[in-house]
């Protein structure tokens, strides 16, 4: 049985980590390398780090800000945001990453997931998308970019299948509708992805308390799970840890790395 990864996802505005509702009203955290650092000594399995605005304000990804985290994190370590070509991901390799995200940039332009895999591996290509159910497409979920404000009218679930044909390793699930509400995963979402392809999936949007996890993993296919909101949202009352995370689980009966 494959272990279940816990994630930290950090929404970066001008080096700093963010917390938004729905990709909205973005609240300040704390300094990138100053949370970096404590979520790898607090156990978190991987970290995802996304430029938000690089993609609308249509620059380079903040590559200073990346190097700083990864020189405070030993873990798998993704970076999205303003990488448009090769050259991108290569820079954002060399700073550090482990693994590029593209989402924006890739609905412009698909090449660039076939690209990248062909040039770094598909275990090195992350899919990341941003999806809305608004019953326009036969799924019901719809592809968003640039930051959630765009729609495209792409079918989210056949993006998916695309995105694995074109060499994706692995499909982070960026729920709009549930994004910071502490309600939950998209589990209905999270059950088409997994019935639509065969790279590992990431959930994203909706995680407020231990029980939404498992509820996740018993339930679909995802392979991982991004908890920022339960780790370190000033909206939560009650922040949790990363060892209290895992020990729930564990005792429920999921595979996480202890």
């Amino acid at each position: 049985m494959l272990t279940k990864r816990l994630i930290a996802c950090f929404d970066i505005i001008g080096g700093r980590v963010t917390k938004a509702v729905q990709f909205k009203d973005n609240i300040d955290v704390a300094p990138a390398e100053q949370l970096a650092k404590v979520m790898y000594e607090a156990g978190v399995d991987e970290l995802i780090f996304y430029d938000i605005s690089a993609s609308a304000e249509k620059r380079p990804i903040d590559i200073e800000t990346v190097k700083k985290v990864a020189r405070c994190v030993f873990i798998p370590f993704t970076v999205g945001g303003g990488l448009s070509s090769l050259s991108d991901m290569y820079a954002a390799l060399k700073a550090g990453a482990e693994k590029v995200s593209v989402d924006s940039m890739a609905v412009r332009n698909p090449s660039i997931i076939a690209e990248g895999a062909k040039a770094f591996g598909r275990q090195c290509v992350v899919l990341s998308t941003q999806v809305k159910r608004t019953g326009r497409t036969p799924s019901g979920y719809e592809v968003y970019i640039d930051g959630a404000r765009v729609a495209t009218g792409m079918d989210a679930i056949e993006w998916m299948k695309r995105g694995e044909g074109l060499g994706a390793g692995e499909i982070c699930v960026n729920s709009i509708d549930n994004d910071g509400s502490l309600r939950g995963y998209d589990l209905e979402l999270m059950r088409l992805a997994g019935e639509a392809v065969n790279v590992p999936l990431i959930a994203s949007g909706g995680a407020g308390k231990p029980e939404h996890l498992e509820e996740l993993f018993k339930t679909t296919q995802a392979q991982a799970a991004i908890i920022s909101s339960m780790l370190y949202s000033p909206r939560l009352a009650r922040n949790y840890s990363v060892i209290e995370l895992k020990d729930f689980l564990s005792a429920r009966g999921v595979n996480v790395r202890v």
